[in-house]
Formats: structure tokens, sequence, C-alpha cells
């Protein structure tokens, strides 16, 4: 018996040892490792406390009441589901690269109430407006996760690299999710990159990456900044944010207005669908053109993401004259199709008399036809 024990106590003191050691490990690598980002100073919280009123001090938190999980343990399907594809396509989808050198004169090639929008798959956009290049949520990373080696693995590629991009003139970026903040797109774009305009506490994580401090200006639901003329506005959505175990609704989650003498634009950021889009169209009215997230939904997460039929709605309700749908088709977060969102997304909007331009990734497409950029490509 005494043998026994004394194994047994042995074993204990192994396996204390191990739990101890990866304990320390994992603690070490969430302080440590940089993609997980950055965090807030006692000055930083306190001067979002004075500026966010949905800030409490420590955590950011949405208009209506949310939770990112369904309290049903079992939720019922949904009933609208158009597509019996799996979530990842067995095809390669066709790409488009556009020709970013033929737009270096932007005061030639594209002037002031020009309006154009390049899709990079997902939410990631490149819109040129106002003689600008504004980036929006750019993510070029094969794996979307903190590591290399295990996540969510985009399907598609994306259709031209960084060193392929021009010159930046502003980054938006809607939210700190790893499938809309890049790491090492920021490490490696930074240099092409005049201006990064983000919401609340998002600035840290950029920091922390080597951009510096100068470059970038952070913002509340509601605050408005001009650039050379543009207006940029920071806007409410119903997500959440995060990119590790701790820091849930750590940092701010938006939408963006952007508008000038010429054109009124809409960017949605990630959004469940909620009362903040009348409130955003009754301080700006109708816009000219929506981009709206309408994929990785799920019955099991119902207010973290827009079904496609209330994308569609959204738009309605803030008077956009064309939509294009966006966040699908290039990653897999959710069970659905991978062409039951845009497939959807069309169905209702045709109901609704909404102009909708389904443009390649890759593809540039100017707003002013959009007839142009409709083809139904996955199909």
């Amino acid at each position: 018996m005494t043998k026994i024990l004394h194994v047994l106590m042995i074993i204990g003191i192994v396996i204390l040892g191990i739990f101890s050691v990866v304990s320390l490990f994992a603690f070490v690598f969430l302080k440590t490792w940089k993609p997980f980002g950055g965090k807030a100073s006692k000055s930083d919280r306190k001067n979002y406390s004075a500026r966010a009123s949905n800030f409490d001090g420590k955590k950011f938190h949405n208009i209506e009441e949310f939770a990112v999980l369904s309290m049903s343990d079992n939720p019922a399907p949904d009933p609208l589901t158009f597509s019996k594809n799996t979530p990842k396509p067995d095809f390669d989808f066709p790409l488009r690269k556009p020709d970013f050198l033929a737009q270096e004169d932007k005061n030639a090639r594209l002037g002031l109430e020009d309006f154009c929008v390049t899709w990079i798959g997902h939410s990631s956009l490149l819109i040129q407006m106002h003689g600008m290049n504004i980036l929006v949520d750019p993510v070029f990373a094969e794996m979307i996760s903190p590591v290399s080696f295990a996540g969510s693995k985009r399907f598609t590629k994306t259709p031209f690299s960084v060193a392929d991009l021009p010159e930046i003139d502003i980054l938006l970026q809607s939210h700190d999710h790893y499938d809309h903040l890049d790491y090492d797109f920021i490490r490696e774009a930074d240099k092409k990159i005049k201006k990064y305009i983000v919401p609340l506490g998002v600035e840290n994580h950029l920091e922390r990456w080597g951009v510096k401090s100068s470059k970038i200006t952070n913002m509340a639901w509601w605050e408005e900044i001009q650039v050379d003329g543009l207006t940029i506005a920071c806007t409410p959505a119903q997500h959440f944010s995060g990119r590790h175990i701790t820091d849930n609704m750590a940092t701010l989650w938006c939408s963006w207005v952007l508008k000038d003498e010429f054109h009124k634009i809409f960017e949605s950021g990630d959004s469940g669908y909620g009362s903040h889009w009348q409130k955003i169209h009754e301080k700006y009215g109708d816009f000219d053109f929506a981009m709206m997230e309408c994929g990785q939904y799920d019955v099991r997460w119902p207010r973290v993401h827009s079904f496609p039929e209330q994308a569609v709605d959204a738009a309605k309700t803030l008077g956009a004259k064309i939509a294009m749908p966006i966040h699908w088709g290039a990653i897999i977060l959710s069970r659905h199709g991978w062409d039951d969102s845009v497939e959807r997304f069309l169905t209702a909007a045709e109901k609704e008399g909404i102009t909708v331009i389904t443009p390649y990734i890759g593809q540039t497409a100017n707003i002013a036809t959009p007839q142009l950029f409709s083809d139904k490509w996955w199909r």
C-alpha cells in the first residue's frame, strides 16, 4: 500500500508539474504573442468613457440587448436556406486582377466625382473616392487565426499582393476580429499607408505592431473627421470584439459613413440587425451605395451577423440606391452553403427594387454603371 501511495504521489507531482508548465506557457503566450495586439491603458479607458456612452470603463456594449450565442441548445434550422452546397466550394473562384498602375495618377484618371470599389474578398475592399485610395478591413492572410498552422483557412486567394497595392491614403478598420484585422498585412503594408482611422481601442493593436501613433485616429460612435474635404463618420454596428480569451468587448466595433459633395457611401462592418440602421439614416439620409455584410450568419448567433434578408432590409432602411453583398466568398465561419448568402441577398433585393452589384473578387466596379458589374459569376 505504501508503494502504491508513493507511485500515486509521484504521478500527481508530475501531472501538477506539467499543468504548471502548460499554464506558464499559456500565460507567456497570451502576454507576448504580437498578433493578439495591444491593451488600453488606464488613461485610454478614461478617454473612452468620456467619448463613448456605450463604454462602462472596461468593456463596450451594444445599443440593444445582445448575446453572442443563442440561449437555445438546439435552435431550429434556418427556414430560408436556399443553397444545398457545403460551406466551401469545390472549385476555384474566377478572380480578376485590377490594374492599379493605371490608377496611380488619381487626379487624371479618377476625379473627385468618381467612385470605384474593388472587392478583395470577404469584407476587404479598396474604395476610390474623392481622389483617394481608401482600404477597408484588409485581410491577405491564408489562415484566419493568431497562428499560421490552425484556424479558418481562406478558400480563395487574394487576387493581388500587398506589393500591387497603390499608395493608401486612409485605412478604415471596422473592428479587431482576425477576419478583418490582419497583423501580417499591417506589418507589410504600413509603409504604403498614410493614415489609419479605427474605432476606440484598436489603435493599441496598431501601435504594438509598430504603427506610429501620429498616423492613427481613433473614433467613438457618431464622431466625424474631415480628411481633405471627405467626411468620415464612425457609426454604430451590433457586434463584438476580441483577439484572445481575456479581451472580449475591450475594443469598439463600428460601421462607416463616407461623404463628400458627390457621393454618400455606407460600409456596414460586421453587424446583426437592429435599430441602429434607422438612427444612421435619420442622421445622414439616403445613401448612394451601401456595402452590406450578409454572410457567416447562423441561428445559433442571430444577433451577431445579419441574415441576407436582414441585410437587404437594412439597405432599404438606409435608403441605399445600390447595394453590394460582402462578408462572403473567402472564409468559412458558419454552416451555410458558400453561395447561400449572395443568392438570398439578390432575391430579397429584387423584391425591394434595390439595384445590386456583384463584382468578381479583384474586379474594380464603378457604381456609375452598375449594370456592368452584375454577373452571376459564382453560378
